[in-house]
């Protein structure tokens, strides 16, 4: 099977990043602009490469998957949990047909004290991704109140890399550190939106990512009637390139082991150029923008009507990357 659509999209990633941050420490403000998008188109590569090492898509052998997919996350930062646990989390959520969450961020919202509470969904209000930030911090924080000593050495090793890294940055350019920390924010926007629009399927809440137990309702019907393919646009199929062909999620959903570069082919030749569980994200953004602080606490993700408005109720998910596991 070819495997340079893939190696091109490493080569970007690999090579773009570095071009990136060097352009956010220009003095001109038209290369701080286009490294500014490169960094965070990079930050968004990185990401899905580690989707698709995860299901063993890139290489033939899965020791080559983990092996970039590990090297993947250190150019984002998912380094910093454990790469095994992100990979686990999310076979789960492919085969237990939910969406398999380690930290329960509502349930502590609702536990915190009321200023925290107001403070996180005044960011959201902001369309700041609070509580994707607040997910990163607890891998941080998680070996240090349940893990072993292992864990917590190894936690503080990687976060000094880290810190270190943007200390460097910081010496080198403060507006470079600035420009980074936006270019991370909008890696993180479109991420979360990408994840808030692709299932309305149940939230199940443990730290162990052992096998939850059989349910005959959860089944292939379900699956199906539950992931939705927010493609950017149908007209230019080439656009979804942009975010690796994330959204073709209910073929991904079907053969979770096709590369990213065969999913148009896929989800046209399995359902057609009508499907009704593709919803564009020109018809999902009003939602996203309408219930951006309601979807914080909700405790489902709403419903898809069958006609008319039909996003009006979905409200999406919150706190579900694949890149976040405590």
């Amino acid at each position: 099977m070819s495997r340079w659509p893939s190696w091109l999209a490493v080569a970007y990633t690999v090579c773009g990043w570095p071009c990136g941050v060097y352009m956010l420490a220009r003095p001109e403000v038209g290369l701080n602009v286009v490294g500014l998008l490169l960094t965070a188109h990079t930050l968004i590569f990185s990401a899905y490469l580690i989707h698709d090492c995860a299901h063993h898509a890139i290489f033939a052998s899965i020791s080559a998957n983990d092996r970039l997919g590990m090297a993947m996350s250190w150019i984002n930062g998912s380094c910093l949990a454990d790469y095994s646990r992100l990979k686990k989390k999310h076979l789960r959520h492919h085969s237990d047909r939910l969406d398999v969450v380690t930290f329960d961020y509502r349930g502590a919202l609702l536990r915190s004290p009321a200023w925290v509470r107001r403070g996180v969904l005044l960011l959201e209000w902001a369309y700041v991704p609070a509580v994707e930030l607040w997910m990163r911090g607890m891998i941080l924080a998680a070996p240090f109140s349940s893990g072993t000593p292992y864990e917590r050495l190894r936690v503080v090793l990687l976060f000094t890399l880290r810190a270190a890294f943007f200390a460097t940055l910081a010496w080198v350019s403060v507006k470079a550190l600035c420009l980074y920390a936006l270019a991370y924010l909008l890696f993180l926007t479109v991420l979360r939106f990408m994840d808030a629009f692709q299932h309305t399927y149940e939230v199940f809440i443990s730290r162990s990512l052992d096998a939850a137990a059989a349910d005959p309702r959860r089944d292939l019907r379900y699956e199906y009637e539950n992931t939705y393919s927010n493609l950017i646009t149908e007209r230019w199929g080439w656009v979804n390139l942009l975010v690796l062909n994330f959204p073709y999620h209910n073929a991904h959903h079907v053969r979770p082991g096709a590369p990213w570069y065969r999913l148009p082919r896929l989800h046209r030749s399995l359902f057609g150029e009508n499907d009704r569980q593709v919803i564009t994200c020109r018809e999902l953004l009003l939602s996203y923008h309408r219930h951006r602080v309601a979807r914080v606490l909700a405790h489902d993700y709403g419903s898809v009507a069958a006609a008319g408005d039909r996003v009006g109720g979905f409200l999406g998910a919150v706190g579900v990357s694949f890149l976040t596991a405590v």
